[in-house]
């Protein structure tokens, strides 16, 4: 078998996802480090994407057939989990094939010992079906195994949107995600890049959420021509949302206080000119996410805009002068829960106490960069989560110890669920299909 294999190469990238790296680094370098026909390529794609997002499922649909899965190598389990996601989830692909190249792998990665049994686990499975999710104890269990999330985040979602609307995100999430551009206004506009995206063969769409962002399907935008020269970026539609709802004018200095890896930085400073005392400072703790800042500053060509220093953004205080900034973005470090349909991994990774953890460093940051902003200055703060903890617990927590700010609306160009100005603008997987994501303004008044 050859290693270039799509499905021997998905054991091989959820065996490292599984051990704590990134889905999407790890396929990416597979992808660039493999030579594949496109559909070999997509094939792989979605044997990662789909077992991790119905990796609880699949552990489930597993138990009566592997009786003591603790005392198998990882990688065993996880050939069983991609060749029963494609057996139940990519109906075009016949059982033979799934089960004639599951068998070969388990062949070659491991022993006669490991052939027989993924042979007779799969052939099982065939042979009497997967258990029914409705025999689980109780709704909870079921809610989780059936949508594969773990039960505190289903409890913590009914908790605080409801039953309904948990339903509603559980099944959007593990729904195929959409790829969404951010035009490059410094270099041109919507309009010319929809019409050369269409003329190099994408299927390209107005963005009913995010100002100058499209949405694209076919080959990886990455390799398009208008990324290579910096006309467009990719970035979430509701991603783009923060920085869009900041009223930023050319003269201003504004300190993105998390800025690593620059859609946010760059974003600001295709609004913001030099020549007229404005400037972008991007803070990290990291050089190497630095690095990331700067090198999308240059591809987008905004990087005379943007100074970038490594430092944690809870120390800012004792490098920057009171009331030195305009306006101050505060994108802030999070569970990232909001990003859980194109990166699915994070639900296993992630428990209520990282939320609440994170809570305290959400609330420091903000404590540390307010004395930076000036009187009638705002601080946008974000989060790609949707948890209630690190939003809106969080813009109390800093109110109450920070009377001088107050929360004023956050204002974006086109209207969600029917109104464009909000208290709190929080946006969940379900309702755009895009990422989830939390916006709220905090005005110095004094």
């Amino acid at each position: 078998m050859k290693m270039d294999q799509p499905r021997y190469l998905a054991v091989k990238v959820l065996n490292r996802v599984y051990k704590g790296a990134y889905s999407n680094i790890e396929l990416n370098n597979a992808l660039e480090n493999h030579s594949m026909k496109h559909q070999d390529a997509g094939l792989l794609t979605q044997i990662v994407y789909g077992t991790l997002q119905h990796r609880l499922t699949l552990r489930y649909d597993l138990t009566p057939f592997v009786k003591r899965p603790k005392g198998l190598q990882q990688w065993v389990i996880i050939l069983l989990e991609t060749a029963l996601y494609q057996m139940i989830y990519l109906s075009r692909i016949p059982n033979y094939a799934i089960l004639k190249e599951s068998i070969q792998i388990a062949k070659e990665r491991g022993n006669q010992g490991a052939r027989r049994l993924v042979t007779g686990v799969l052939h099982s499975v065939i042979r009497k079906g997967v258990p029914d999710v409705k025999k689980l104890p109780d709704k909870l269990t079921q809610l989780s195994v059936a949508y594969s999330v773990p039960t505190w985040l289903v409890k913590e979602l009914i908790n605080q949107v409801g039953a309904d609307k948990t339903l509603q995100i559980l099944q959007s999430i593990n729904q195929p995600s959409s790829v969404s551009v951010r035009v490059n206004t410094v270099l041109t506009d919507v309009t010319a890049v929809k019409n050369s995206l269409t003329n190099e063969g994408y299927s390209v769409e107005d963005s009913s959420l995010a100002e100058n962002s499209l949405i694209v399907s076919g080959a990886s935008v990455a390799q398009s021509d208008e990324f290579k020269r910096g006309l467009i970026t990719i970035q979430d539609q509701s991603a783009s949302l923060p920085v869009e709802s900041m009223d930023i004018q050319p003269d201003e200095k504004v300190l993105d206080a998390c800025a690593a890896p620059g859609g946010k930085t760059c974003q600001i400073a295709e609004r913001i000119d030099p020549k007229r005392g404005g400037l972008v400072y991007a803070l990290d703790l990291h050089q190497n996410r630095l690095n990331r800042v700067k090198k999308n500053a240059k591809r987008l060509h905004v990087n005379h805009a943007v100074t970038t220093k490594m430092l944690d953004a809870r120390k800012a205080g004792q490098f920057y002068s009171t009331q030195s900034f305009d306006q101050i973005l505060v994108d802030a470090p999070c569970s990232g829960l909001g990003l859980i349909r194109n990166k699915p991994e994070i639900r296993y990774f992630k428990s209520i106490d990282d939320v609440n953890r994170l809570h305290q460093i959400q609330t420091q940051i903000l404590a540390s960069v307010a004395p930076l902003v000036k009187v009638n200055g705002t601080i946008t703060y974000s989060t790609c989560t949707i948890l209630d903890q690190e939003n809106q617990d969080t813009i109390k927590a800093f109110l109450d110890h920070n009377d001088n700010f107050d929360v004023v609306k956050t204002t974006i160009k086109h209207s969600v669920h029917g109104q464009n100005q909000f208290k709190y603008l929080k946006l969940y997987p379900d309702d755009f299909k895009s990422d989830g994501f939390f916006v709220c303004t905090l005005k110095r008044v004094k």
